[in-house]
């Protein structure tokens, strides 16, 4: 890792960390959803990011991966527990950030995740065992009183990517493999009320291309052309209905997800409706770890 791409990475933390504070700001009782992930996503632009993924905001149990529609009235409601989740990229280096707002009674819950997330930082260099962050994400968590998210994990960032190795447990896995010099990746604790297990839900608004292959009608070759501008990071149907109209962009995601040529990446709820709250940071894997999504 050379220090022109250190400075890619590090500008699209610098805007990704903005833009999350951005929109956490706005988060309050009967804000409408949609709204926040517009503004997000405007103020990645405004600054001259492009987006790594869709701006997304999960209520409650709903631990990741709620992507509103342009046509979804839902708003937030006193008592929510509100997670955050957005990603820049400039020249393709990712960042990935996430904060959680409260908007009832549950700052222990919040403060559980960002007390996570934050004694993992303190241990991040070459070296460090992956089963050693897991276990202590898992101790800050647990030592408030809530339980860990384990089938959700942080992971590698890099070129393009959102999700790469090394998968970073919010658990003790036993995993241990070491972290390198150089690495890039993103830490994500998860804290929940309930069985700390998330299940994928129905009805995605999240995509990503996965395969290459001829489609037939013209609406999804339309669509498909569209998403070439994305270089293979996820999407969501609201940048598209915008463009095409809600009837014809779900007419062609049908298409694509039949063909194989996209797959879903549906909301995912803690089995067992607990609340859930979420912290995540981007880091340089040194001696001294860069923590490129944290305002000076």
């Amino acid at each position: 890792m050379n220090s022109k791409v250190i400075e890619k990475f590090k500008l699209s933390g610098k805007i990704a960390a903005t833009a999350l504070q951005h929109g956490a700001k706005m988060i309050k009782p009967s804000v409408k959803l949609v709204d926040v992930c517009d503004a997000v996503e405007s103020k990645i632009k405004e600054m001259g990011g492009d987006m790594a993924f869709p701006a997304q905001t999960s209520i409650n149990e709903v631990a990741a991966h709620y992507c509103p529609e342009e046509d979804d009235e839902t708003t937030y409601k006193e008592g929510d527990v509100v997670k955050l989740d957005c990603g820049v990229h400039i020249d393709g280096y990712v960042s990935d950030n996430a904060t959680t707002v409260d908007l009832g009674n549950n700052k222990e819950l919040v403060k559980a995740s960002r007390d996570a997330v934050n004694a993992a930082i303190k241990i991040i260099k070459p070296g460090v065992k992956l089963s050693e962050i897991g276990r202590t994400i898992q101790k800050a968590i647990e030592n408030l009183g809530f339980s860990p998210i384990k089938n959700l994990s942080g992971h590698g960032i890099g070129r393009f990517i959102i999700h790469s190795s090394p998968s970073i447990p919010n658990f003790d896995n036993g995993n241990n493999h070491a972290l390198e010099e150089g690495q890039s990746i993103a830490i994500e604790p998860f804290a929940s009320t309930g069985a700390g297990m998330i299940y994928e839900g129905s009805n995605p608004t999240v995509f990503m291309i996965v395969a290459k292959k001829p489609v037939r009608s013209l609406f999804a070759r339309q669509i498909l052309q569209d998403l070439q501008q994305y270089n293979g990071l996820p999407f969501t149907t609201r940048w598209l209905s915008r463009k095409h109209g809600i009837g014809k962009t779900k007419l062609a995601i049908r298409e694509l997800l039949k063909a194989g040529i996209i797959r879903g990446y549906p909301k995912l709820p803690d089995v067992k409706k607990g609340f859930v709250s979420q912290a995540e940071h981007s880091v340089l894997v040194f001696d001294r770890p860069i923590v490129i999504t944290k305002l000076e």
